[in-house]
Order: C-alpha cells, then sequence, then structure tokens
C-alpha cells in the first residue's frame, strides 16, 4: 500500500571521496546534470535536488568530494560544515567498490558526527570486472549501519538504496555505528573535552586532529586508529581474484616509472597538439567562410533598415567580424583540444600526469595539487585560477594562481600555431614546435613558483593526498557533452562577450583619423621604441594591448594595421601572411620574440578578472599581470640583444 508523504521533505546528504561516483548517484536520483571528473578537487560548492520516492519527498545535497574530515581545504570545510550543521537527516556515504578499505575511512568519520548513515557502496559491475568480490551483509553487520551495494549508472539498482533511506528517515531501525577505539590517553582527552567543553565525539577527534588539543601523537594515533579499524572492517569482506589490478601496475609501471613518465607524457602532449592542429586549420577554414558569409547579408540588412553608413561599417566591419574571427579561430581547436583532454581525465591518465608532477612542485616550495589546476590552465587560465580553491595552504594557493598564466591557455594556441606554421613549413614539426612551447610554459611556471616560494612567499610547503584511480573505459558520449558544453561552450561564451566591445574599440582606432594616419597607426608608432627594445615593433605590441579581451584576436589586428584596412581582414593562406610580415621587418628574431611575447604576457582580461574575484587584493591581481609580463619582456630583450 502507498505510503502518504510527509508535508515537509526530508533532507539528506551525498558524501564520499572524489572519484567514487558520488555525482553520478546524485543525477541518478536528482536528474539533474552534474560534471564528474576523475581526479580530487573539482567540486568545492555543494548542488543541491530534489527527488521522490514512493513513501517521501527528499531534498538532496551532493557536498564536495573528500577524503577526510580532518583536514582544511576549502572543498574538506564545505563538506564538514554542511554534515556538522544538521541540516541533513541522514547521511548517504557512496564508496568505490574497487578500494573499500580506503573509502571506510572517511564513512568512519562521519559516523561520529551522525549515527544516520547508509554506505552505498557502488561501482560494483568494475568490481566484479577486476575480481573483485563483496559480503556486504557480513560489512553491515560489522560496521552498524545499512551497506547497499549499486551502479549508479543503471538506475534500478538505486531502488534498494531509496528504500534502505525511506526507512531511516521514517522512523525505522536506528543503526547503531561501531566506535572507534583510541589510545587510552586519546580517549581521556576526547572525555575531557566533552565534559569541559561540551563537544561531542567527532567534534572532539576533530579538534585533537587538527592540533588545537593534544600532541602530535595522539594525531598520529587517530590517523592509525582509523586505518587500523578500516582494516579489521574489511578482513573477510573483500576478496580478489582477478587481474585488473595487475594490469593497472603494470600500466603505471610506464606511465609513471621513473624513467618513462615524462617522456610518455611529452609524447601523448605532442599527439594531442598534432591531432588539434591538424584539424583546425580544416575546420576554421570552412566555418570562416561560414561566418564571413554572413556579413554581407547583415549590412544588406542594417541599409535596408536606413542606418547612417558609420553605424553600418562599425556593427558588421568592427562588431560582428571580430566575433566572427574570434570565433571560427578559436573554436575548431577547442573543439578538438578539449574531448581529447577529458578524455585522459576519463580514462585516470590526467592523475598520473599531477602525479608526476608533484614532486618538481614540491622542490619549488608548492603544493603538489598546484600540478592539477596547471593542467586545467591548458583550456583555460581563468578555469585554472578558480580551481586552486582546492589548495589548503594560503601561501600556496596565492603560488598556483600568480603562475598559472605561465602555461598557454587555449586562446594562445592560435597564434602559436599561426607563427610556428608560418617558420617551420612541416605541420608535424610545427606541432612539435608548439608541444616544446607548452613545455616551455610548464617549466617556466616552475621556475617563477620557485622565485616566488623563495621571496615573495616563502613558507613551508605542504602534503596532501592524491588518488590514482583505476584505468576505466572512457564514456564517449558523456566525454563529448561535458567537453562541449562544462568547457568549450564556456570559454567561447566568454571570447565572443569580450570580442564584441573590442570589435567596437577596434573599429573606432582604425578609423578616427589623426595627423597623417589613424589612431591606430599613431598607437603603433608611439610604441615602436619601447616594441624595439624587445625584438618587436608598435604594430605587435599594440596587438597584444588592443587583444587584452581576448588573445585570438591578436593576429587579426596585426593584419589589420599593417594593411591599413580599416577592419580585421582574413589571410588566405600562411604563405600570404609570411608575405606580409615579411614586407614589414619581420624577421626570424621578430618571429621568435613575438612566440615568446604570446607565452609570457598579461593574462586576458577574464583571467584578470577572476584572479580580483578569488584574492580580493589589487596588489595580487597586479602582479597576477606584472609578473608573466616581466618574464615576457626580460627573455624577449636577451632575445633581441643577442641577435641585434
Amino acid at each position: 500500500m502507498k505510503k502518504t508523504k510527509a508535508s515537509k521533505p526530508h533532507t539528506a546528504a551525498l558524501a564520499g571521496n572524489p572519484n567514487v561516483g558520488k555525482s553520478t548517484v546524485f543525477n541518478a536520483l536528482t536528474g539533474m546534470r552534474q560534471h564528474t571528473g576523475n581526479w580530487p578537487g573539482k567540486t568545492v560548492g555543494s548542488a543541491e535536488g530534489t527527488f521522490s520516492s514512493l513513501a517521501a519527498d527528499y531534498i538532496l545535497y551532493d557536498i564536495p568530494g573528500t577524503y577526510s574530515l580532518l583536514a582544511g581545504s576549502a572543498d574538506e570545510i564545505a563538506a564538514r560544515d554542511l554534515l556538522e550543521s544538521g541540516v541533513a537527516e541522514a547521511v548517504v556515504v557512496v564508496c568505490d567498490a574497487t578500494c573499500l578499505e580506503r573509502n571506510l575511512n572517511l564513512a568512519l568519520q562521519i559516523t561520529e558526527l551522525t549515527p544516520n548513515v547508509i554506505l552505498c557502496v557502488n561501482l560494483l559491475d568494475e568490481a566484479r570486472s577486476r575480481g573483485i568480490a563483496l559480503d556486504l551483509e557480513l560489512l553491515s553487520h560489522r560496521l552498524g549501519i545499512p551497506v547497499v551495494g549499486v551502479t549508479a549508472k543503471k538506475k534500478r539498482t538505486l531502488v534498494p538504496l531509496v528504500r534502505a533511506l525511506d526507512a531511516l528517515v521514517e522512523g525505522g531501525e536506528q543503526p547503531s555505528p561501531v566506535r572507534i577505539e583510541y589510545d587510552p590517553e586519546t580517549e581521556s582527552l576526547i572525555s575531557t573535552l566533552a565534559r569541559d567543553h561540551g563537544l561531542d565525539r567527532g567534534r572532539a577527534v576533530r579538534a585533537i586532529a587538527s592540533g588545537e588539543y593534544g600532541d602530535a601523537h595522539m594525531r598520529d594515533g587517530i590517523a592509525n586508529a582509523l586505518v587500523r579499524t578500516a582494516e579489521e572492517l574489511c578482513r573477510g569482506v573483500v576478496s580478489v581474484t582477478g587481474a585488473a589490478d595487475a594490469r593497472d601496475r603494470a600500466l603505471d609501471k610506464i606511465l609513471t616509472g621513473r624513467f618513462t613518465a615524462f617522456p610518455v607524457m611529452m609524447l601523448f602532449l605532442a599527439l594531442i597538439l598534432w591531432i588539434t592542429v591538424s584539424g583546425a586549420n580544416v575546420i576554421s577554414e570552412y566555418l570562416s567562410r561560414a561566418l564571413f558569409a554572413l556579413e554581407s547579408p547583415l549590412k544588406y540588412a542594417l541599409d535596408a533598415l536606413r542606418a547612417p553608413a558609420w553605424l553600418s561599417s562599425m556593427l558588421t566591419s568592427g562588431v560582428y567580424r571580430v566575433i566572427a574571427w574570434v570565433t571560427s579561430v578559436m573554436l575548431p581547436p577547442m573543439a578538438i583540444f578539449f574531448p581529447l583532454f577529458t578524455l585522459l581525465e576519463d580514462v585516470g591518465y590526467l592523475p598520473r600526469i599531477a602525479y608526476n608532477l608533484d614532486r618538481p612542485f614540491h622542490k619549488c616550495g608548492a603544493c603538489g595539487k598546484q600540478a592539477l589546476t596547471m593542467c586545467m590552465g591548458f583550456g583555460c587560465n581563468a578555469v585554472g585560477v578558480v580551481g586552486c580553491r582546492i589548495i589548503d595552504s594560503p601561501r600556496e594557493r596565492m603560488l598556483a594562481i600568480l603562475t598559472n598564466s605561465f602555461v598557454p591557455c587555449n586562446g594562445r594556441f592560435p597564434t602559436l600555431t599561426a607563427l610556428f606554421s608560418m617558420m617551420i613549413a612541416s605541420t608535424l614539426a610545427s606541432s612539435l614546435s608548439l608541444a616544446a612551447a607548452v613545455t616551455g610554459g610548464v617549466i617556466a611556471s616552475l621556475l617563477a613558483t620557485r622565485i616566488l616560494s623563495s621571496t615573495i612567499l616563502r613558507g613551508e610547503t605542504s602534503s596532501f593526498t592524491l588518488e590514482l584511480p583505476p584505468y576505466r573505459r572512457p564514456k564517449l558520449c558523456e566525454i563529448l557533452v561535458r567537453s562541449v558544453f562544462d568547457r568549450t561552450l564556456f570559454v567561447l561564451r566568454r571570447a565572443v562577450t569580450a570580442a564584441a566591445p573590442a570589435g567596437l574599440l577596434l573599429w573606432i582606432a582604425s578609423n578616427v583619423a589623426v595627423g597623417d594616419g589613424t589612431l591606430l597607426t599613431a598607437m603603433s608608432r608611439a610604441l615602436d621604441p619601447a616594441a624595439s627594445a624587445i625584438g618587436l615593433d608598435g604594430v605587435i605590441l599594440l596587438s597584444f594591448i588592443l587583444g587584452f579581451p581576448a588573445n585570438e584576436i591578436v593576429v587579426p589586428i596585426m593584419i589589420m594595421a599593417y594593411t591599413s584596412s580599416g577592419a580585421l581582414t582574413d589571410y588566405t593562406s600562411l604563405s600570404e601572411l609570411h608575405g606580409l610580415l615579411a614586407a614589414n621587418g619581420w624577421t626570424g628574431v621578430t618571429a621568435v620574440c613575438a612566440a615568446v611575447f604570446t607565452m609570457f604576457h598579461w593574462p586576458c582580461s577574464t583571467t584578470l578578472s577572476t584572479v580580483w574575484a578569488e584574492t580580493k587584493s589589487v596588489k595580487w591581481t597586479a602582479l597576477a599581470a606584472v609578473i608573466p609580463t616581466a618574464a615576457g619582456v626580460l627573455i624577449c630583450a636577451v632575445i633581441a640583444a643577442v641577435f641585434r
């Protein structure tokens, strides 16, 4: 018989380590689409959704994935605060069936905060394929809480989980979680804190683990007790008979090996960039023709509306042409690069890249998590800056923010690709040059981090937990959706928004007469002396300045200034571009300095506004612009002086 639902919805929270499929459970229950990743720290805020069972309505919170409630990163604090607030009547702790023992560490901590816990063991299908068998009834008996096994991507397997949740919130049999036994000294201090400060057991344990009370010996004892209890609970519950772990270890010997890790990383990078460059050139040509073909109909429509000639020219040759250019140049490489990058994330290789780069970052005085934010910066530096929230230490977080722009984002790829393709006829060679430039950006980021950590941001380097998840078969449809909607369209929308006012400004600069030329000509002449000192000319330097809203329009601005066309002008081939630049005094040194300055100059407007939003500091925002620019100016000046 169907039960009558309560008038007020119940509340529940989903907790768990990163990569356990927690957001997949959330999506399946609520119908909302949430981005899921294969490395830690993706989510810092809590998502909220609703769903209904036969017995009740629910508000469900998807709190950030975390390994522990005893540390202090932004995601761990957000998870802990929601659990301690009491807003959730029940907590569903999602675990990975392939690494249950490690996941139980968090589950045990949560049971000390609230007894209303359900353990959801996800990825049962993956466990079976890896030869892992689980006795969930025995585990439930030992834990003293309900344990439900699911395969979250198959929604029907979540029915037992919903029934267990109904039973818990509707006043059924209350769980009696296993009690973690600490050493006598720690137990005594827990009792004292409960008596003198009114702390419950979970908060008392966290106060000791954070160093607020007790000593280092007690803190180590708490960590050891959690590990020991998880081991005892899993003894006889988990049995492994498959060879999947041996396969993963064999792959890890290659992908994370001492002598093979970095060559393999370079090989993957070169391959991705070669595919991106080769494919983007073809797609960009067709897209450019289609978008620029719409300019004439737009002009005819404005003329039909009897718009003034100057307004028609401003909107078509200025605003629309810049938008069309940015879209045709930026969209194709993003549409190729982001799915390939997401593919590496989905199969589990991205965390291994972070693992490989952890040691270099530690040697530079930074946290290894900076490797993750740097990888995010390849797609968009603004996204990389936001990702720095996963770093616990304010000092190390600032290091990551200030140096993220040293790695070239997707917006700089078109300029670098054009320069390398112009200098090097072979597509493969230009792709390798682009890979070398990206590697140079990583090295520069490490050097800048080292300098900053030894000067204005001195301090001790912290440690962190980095999970190496099992290798998984990629979900191609999901990869396409995530890369297109979560990344490509997000960045493209940002670029188009910046391109519209940039187009207006460029039209004014190239059409307003000043003396014997235009405002654009006058500004480039004024910048000639400063630009010459770093191997450039006034037009190149002005193009970078006017390209502040979006890096994709730097080369088009150069062409417009050199041809005095009054609007952005496309080039039919790289040989035509080469001839134009050579006719305006470009040499091999100029091309090299332009490529270097493309790599190292001020971040785009979106990135700097993101830095301001994250730091609320004029000082740090200014430094985020000055530091990479100073590096670019210094390198270009040295190159120009040597060859001069």
